[in-house]
């Protein structure tokens, strides 16, 4: 009886735990996916219109909610096939190995240099640009659609692409680790609605894929010459050069390093506190 009874909570606590694991997964994807949110938004202003119509008696409204909701779903899917498609995608990415490695300090100075003498030039020169840094999240099928490059980051490289009137200048460059992947990727274009309309395609390309993965986007304005980085959906624009540098620099620490360097500032604010009472 009391195996019985212990079988049972188990199997209840895996079945929680197996809900609540893909419940979280989705939730994490779709806040970076804005149609996903605007689907579910939608759905929900749905239900809370059936409910109200049930409360108060509407039959009209409610037959045709009912409806609605009936093949609605059905309608969804054909519609917004691409955008679930690519939330799946997006859950199997996660666990995906990729040729993502933790840089040494030599090779995160060394990148970040080539690059950010490359952004220099191209930001004096009105020269509009497009890089995409991969972290833990593969681009991997981004690459595949682009030309294909597997070159040492050198800031000369990174104009020549750029560079107007060559082939591939108007798409983005993908690295991986301290290699220039490929060039000429195509992106996502981001709908978030708050996005200024000023911005132009390279902007809304680097927003759309950093909701898509972890990765940095750098952007040159081929216009202005301003710097922008986009990070998880967020887009830093008008960054100066050493500003730009800093955030790759603290993007591209990897995670342990991170961990490390928050406990020697907590070391340091309790060395600081402790000078202080002395």
């Amino acid at each position: 009886m009391i195996l019985n009874d212990i079988t049972t909570t188990l199997k209840a606590m895996i079945d929680i735990a197996i809900v609540w694991g893909l419940a979280h997964a989705v939730l994490k994807n779709l806040k970076d996916n804005v149609k996903m949110v605007f689907l579910l938004k939608g759905i929900i202003i749905l239900l809370i219109v059936k409910l109200i119509s049930d409360y108060f008696d509407l039959r009209t409204t409610g037959v045709i909610l009912e409806y609605i909701l009936t093949w609605g779903i059905l309608a969804l899917i054909i519609i917004f096939q691409p955008e679930i498609r690519n939330a799946l995608e997006q859950l199997g990415k996660k666990q995906i190995i990729t040729k993502h490695r933790s840089l040494t300090l030599d090779e995160r100075e060394k990148v970040v240099y080539e690059m950010m003498n490359a952004i220099d030039y191209m930001r004096k020169s009105k020269i509009g640009g497009l890089i995409v840094i991969e972290r833990e999240v593969s681009l991997n099928d981004y690459i595949e659609k682009s030309k294909t490059l597997d070159a040492d980051i050198s800031s000369d490289l990174l104009i020549s692409i750029f560079f107007p009137r060559n082939p591939l200048h108007d798409g983005g460059v993908i690295i991986q680790g301290n290699k220039i992947a490929s060039a000429g990727a195509v992106f996502p274009i981001s709908l978030n609605g708050k996005i200024n309309k000023k911005l132009g395609t390279r902007h809304r390309a680097a927003l759309g894929i950093s909701e898509e993965s972890d990765c940095i986007a750098l952007v040159i304005s081929e216009e202005t010459g301003k710097i922008s980085i986009a990070i998880e959906g967020t887009l830093n624009y008008n960054l100066s050069l050493d500003d730009a540098r800093m955030i790759l620099i603290e993007e591209l620490k990897p995670k342990k390093e991170l961990l490390l360097d928050e406990g020697l500032d907590d070391q340091d604010e309790r060395s600081a506190d402790d000078n202080e009472e002395k």
